[in-house]
């Protein structure tokens, strides 16, 4: 994740888009089936919020699977399928078969 050389930094030493790189990287240590991700290039700079999502697809390419919620655009295109909620309802659903293919619509609720 980068963060090499901010090893013996305590955690308000770090800048926000670095303790959220840390946050990422303790997630995967213990190598789960799953990963939650909440906004997780929110608070990270346009370079390493795409090293974050190629990190996530090389995941999800082996086999993870991988809860993301977003209200980022282009990180929901990046997605395999996408449920699109409002007012706390699905709104609709897309899927796709490859990444880079345009999705399909599944489900619209009106």
């Amino acid at each position: 994740m980068g963060l090499g050389e901010r090893l013996t930094h305590r955690p308000n030493q770090l800048s926000g888009g670095q303790q959220q790189r840390v946050a990422i990287a303790r997630s995967l240590v213990n190598d789960p089936l799953m990963i939650l991700a909440d906004e997780p290039t929110g608070n990270l700079d346009s370079k390493t919020g795409l090293e974050v999502l190629d990190l996530i697809d090389e995941l999800n390419d082996g086999g993870k699977t991988i809860v993301l919620v977003t209200h980022d655009n282009y990180v929901a295109e990046r997605a395999h399928r996408v449920i699109h909620m409002k007012d706390g309802h699905v709104d609709r659903e897309e899927t796709k078969r490859r990444r880079g293919e345009e999705r399909q619509k599944v489900y619209k609720r009106r």
